[in-house]
């Protein structure tokens, strides 16, 4: 099993269309609580569990951590649970705030 990458343009069409798909952040806590794209969900040990069991295998997963590396190797572990459609968002939030600044949810 293994991942794609993602575009921060295709990642914006997306967003757009009518395609579900499941945006998980990596990052640590606080810098998730800071800012994050919206809709994310924050995954980590502590919520990894419920992720993987209220996500249908068939739904699209992107993973974004802070500059596109980290989200690789947490894609090709998702992808090894059985997800069908892994992708990893290349150059992370740091990418996608610089060109998207606008467009950042913050609180918890």
């Amino acid at each position: 099993m293994s991942f794609e990458h993602l575009d921060l343009a295709s990642l914006a069409q997306w967003r757009d269309g009518e395609q579900p798909f499941v945006l998980l952040d990596i990052r640590d806590p606080l810098s998730f609580t800071q800012g994050r794209i919206p809709g994310s969900r924050h995954l980590d040990n502590a919520s990894a569990g419920a992720i993987l069991e209220e996500t249908p295998r068939d739904t699209p997963l992107v993973v974004v951590c802070y500059h596109g590396h980290s989200s690789q190797q947490a894609a090709a572990w998702l992808a090894g649970q059985g997800f069908e459609k892994v992708y990893s968002l290349d150059g992370g939030f740091t990418q996608y705030q610089l060109t998207h600044g606008d467009d950042v949810e913050s609180g918890s």
